[in-house]
């Protein structure tokens, strides 16, 4: 597994055979069908992501990087919410590593079973990569119960594998928990301009993920509460029950402390882990 797939050669008749998923592959785009996250009652502290943009990514990972295996990769997702494979649920999907894969021609068929084709059925956001040295193309694709693509996927990422570390155990590499991170403006990463909605990643490590109408065992839900850090206000509570990873938030001027829970999906209520408090600050215009 070190050479390239060969891209296919895209012509008019092909075009016509698979039409939409062709028109992807030339650089093609969708309009997502809603403006809001599935599940979640838009807040007045929330806003939409930009261009109502629907897509996976890489959160630790950078196109070009060069890096040693095993390496713990995590995924980020924009737009849906993330559901194990047990049956339909609208607006969201589980994640699938590509490695040295294009997009697939025809999405209206499953995606393949093979080392090429990952498949994280679970729910999870993350993954050790065990390849060995050499050149890599990585690219994420969300698909349905059914692990039928729907159209949301990421970029492709070239990557450089310099070394194999073979006295790591991929297994050491996370611990269960969960994080939060602000990705900010300019060199304070946690700061964000008032009306400017920022960006807020959850990721969960060894966790499952789902929307919780799905009321599937051993899976939860993220919680964000923002509490302003003066004038005594209480915190505005955000339950992300359809399987959401990320927020774009846009409160007013102030300083708050952003802390993240996972909630189990089955026993309401119950936080199975907390991540530690991380403050935000939103200045003026």
């Amino acid at each position: 597994m070190t050479t390239n797939s060969q891209k296919p050669r895209i012509t008019a008749s092909l075009l016509a055979s698979c039409g939409l998923a062709c028109l992807l592959l030339m650089g093609g785009s969708l309009a997502p069908a809603a403006a809001q996250t599935p599940g979640q009652t838009l807040h007045p502290w929330l806003a939409s992501a930009p261009r109502l943009a629907q897509q996976t990514h890489f959160t630790n990972l950078q196109d070009g990087a060069k890096i040693e295996t095993p390496f713990l990769v995590t995924f980020g997702l924009t737009g849906m919410g993330i559901a194990p494979i047990t049956k339909a649920q609208g607006k969201t999907g589980h994640h699938h590593l590509l490695i040295n894969r294009d997009l697939p021609l025809d999405f209206n068929q499953p995606l393949p079973f093979n080392e090429q084709y990952v498949h994280f059925g679970k729910g999870q956001m993350e993954t050790v990569l065990k390849l060995q040295p050499g050149d890599y193309t990585l690219r994420l694709v969300l698909a349905d119960h059914r692990h039928v693509p729907n159209f949301v996927y990421s970029k492709p990422l070239k990557i450089t594998v310099t070394k194999f570390n073979e006295n790591v155990k991929p297994e050491t590499l996370s611990q269960p928990g969960i994080s939060l991170r602000v990705v900010g403006s300019g060199d304070n990463k946690n700061e964000a301009r008032e009306g400017s909605p920022v960006q807020v990643l959850f990721h969960a490590s060894k966790l499952n993920v789902s929307h919780q109408a799905l009321q599937e065992p051993s899976t939860g839900h993220f919680r964000l509460s923002i509490a302003p850090e003066s004038g005594g206000a209480k915190a505005e509570v955000l339950n992300f029950t359809g399987g959401e990873t990320e927020a774009w938030l846009k409160p007013p001027k102030g300083k708050y402390q952003l802390k993240l829970d996972f909630v189990d999906n089955v026993q309401a209520g119950k936080v199975l882990f907390s991540a530690g408090a991380q403050g935000l600050q939103v200045v003026g215009r």
